[in-house]
């Protein structure tokens, strides 16, 4: 049986601590080094023979772990990624896949999933905790909605607004009065759903209407 070595780079010992004690008793698996900083393994990585798997926390002191997750795979290609991190934001989850990490789970996975990940990388497919595949599959906030229908004079005050033009400024381009262009911005709000010019605006850029 090939065994296969693996490295643990998180800043919290007690995670650090916890994985360890997982990862001991699978036969198959050896830990060939711990770490809490992402420059520390990375110089490890340099002169390290052979790493099968990584798994990365994001959030680490000193440096991103979406640059580790880079250099991983520009001085190892070789060396699976399986991302383990606090955040279940579908972008960042996205984010890590898109350079290159090979899974993705939450600190809140079972002890059974972690290993089932551990892998299904190292078998070559990519791995998601339950409910990091829930995230992924959930339609975006954006998606569930319909684009709201605009009249000519709404898209004209939308670009304004998101050009950073106040009410003033627009009403006398558009030869109305300030009270008519604060009209169209609470259409607009209300259209939307959006509570704020920021989230307005977002929205708009997130349907293609800017």
């Amino acid at each position: 049986m090939s065994v296969n070595k693996l490295v643990i780079v998180d800043d919290h010992p007690i995670v650090v601590q916890g994985l360890s004690t997982l990862i001991q008793a699978e036969e198959d698996l050896h830990i060939a080094g711990t770490f809490t900083t992402g420059n520390a393994f990375l110089s490890f990585l340099k002169e390290a023979e052979r790493i099968d798997i990584v798994l990365l926390d994001i959030t680490l002191p000193d440096i991103n772990g979406v640059e580790v997750c880079k250099e991983i795979k520009k001085l190892s290609p070789d060396t699976k990624v399986l991302i383990i991190s606090n955040h279940s934001e579908r972008s960042i989850i996205m984010q890590m896949l898109q350079h290159g990490a090979s899974g993705y789970l939450l600190k809140n996975a079972s002890s059974e999933e972690l290993v089932r990940c551990v892998h299904d990388v190292l078998a070559g497919r990519i791995a998601l905790s339950a409910e990091v595949t829930a995230i992924m599959t959930r339609p975006l906030q954006n998606e569930l909605k319909d684009i709201p229908h605009l009249t000519k004079r709404e898209i004209q005050v939308l670009n304004m607004i998101a050009a950073g033009r106040t009410s003033a400024s627009i009403a006398d381009e558009l030869c109305v009065s300030q009270f008519t262009v604060e009209t169209h911005r609470r259409n607009l709000m209300q259209k939307f759903d959006a509570s704020n010019t920021a989230a307005l605006i977002k929205m708009a850029a997130e349907q293609k209407l800017l």
